[in-house]
């Protein structure tokens, strides 16, 4: 197991360097950063130069990677153009998110996991077939359309819940942002969990199980949901980073100052330091969730052994 660790460790290096090094020439390809910087009006010649020199745009692209690799390893992740540090920007948007996530995953993992049981236990009943066209409708409706009803109907119209989140964003305030922001994959973790109940539920191993005469609920939980839930655990572990990276929208909704709005603005003002800042860590997140998932392939299923 630590070689395999250490091995996954190492594969991260090329594919952190790769990963940003493409986000990197995306963002600064997007248009001149220097020319929102003074508002209406052009900047002049001496000031643009000035502005770039600063911060470090003068320099060749390749040179201005490199510079900020070196920085990140030191904790700088540069500055935004209205002088705030890059970092405190991440420490007052990331806490929120990661709330955010949180809920969102409890929701898939309560819900959809407890439905796709339920579904799959039932294959082909009146049960199973509401909740598959449920989810269906569920992923047809864009995440947009599901968080602006959901705000109009029960902060707006019913007074349930504030149609804004305030500054605190406390978890009680994200839950209804979070049902929006996971409903989608709420409806996947439902339709994967079903499936890979009802293939699992013909398995030899559930038959022995059931010819012991052990109880149903040892049976469904011990047996068949531990061996079903490995593609829904990679579809969670994949989805978190997902989660965390693809918020802009519900974020925007229900006005929530976290990473999906600093990137927002960050796009908007073209401030590349912020977005490429933010989207590293996104990056880290993605890959540090890819490999705890395929450890815990191995606590799910024994047969799994990494040399």
């Amino acid at each position: 197991m630590g070689r395999y660790v250490i091995r996954r460790l190492l594969q991260m290096i090329p594919v952190f360097i790769g990963a940003t090094l493409l986000i990197f020439v995306m963002v600064n390809v997007m248009g001149d950063p220097i020319a929102g910087l003074c508002g209406e009006r052009k900047c002049d010649p001496a000031t643009a130069a000035q502005l770039r020199a600063e911060f470090g745009l003068d320099k060749p692209l390749w040179q201005q990677y490199l510079t900020y690799l070196g920085n990140i390893f030191t904790g700088d992740f540069g500055t935004a153009f209205n002088g705030q540090p890059v970092t405190e920007l991440m420490a007052t948007a990331f806490p929120v998110t990661i709330r955010l996530t949180i809920v969102a995953i409890f929701f898939e993992i309560i819900i959809g996991i407890t439905l796709g049981v339920i579904t799959g236990l039932r294959r082909g009943r009146p049960v199973d077939t509401g909740v598959l066209l449920l989810t269906l409708v569920v992923i047809s409706v864009p995440t947009f359309v599901t968080g602006l009803l959901a705000q109009l109907l029960l902060g707006v119209q019913w007074g349930w819940i504030q149609p804004s989140v305030s500054s605190d964003a406390t978890f009680g305030e994200l839950i209804v942002p979070g049902l929006v922001l996971a409903s989608v994959s709420l409806a996947y973790v439902t339709r994967l969990t079903r499936t890979s109940i009802a293939e699992n539920k013909r398995s030899d191993y559930v038959r022995t199980a059931v010819a012991k005469g052990l109880p149903r609920r040892r049976v469904t939980i011990r047996h068949l949901l531990r061996n079903s839930l490995i593609p829904v655990v990679t579809f969670i572990g994949t989805d978190i980073g997902a989660l965390m990276g693809g918020a802009i929208v519900t974020e925007r909704i229900f006005n929530i100052h976290g990473v999906g709005y600093q990137l927002y603005q960050g796009i908007v003002r073209q401030n590349t330091q912020t977005v490429v800042g933010f989207v590293t860590i996104l990056v880290l997140i993605f890959m540090v969730a890819n490999l705890l998932v395929d450890l815990l392939y191995a606590v799910l299923d024994p047969r799994i052994r990494y040399a």
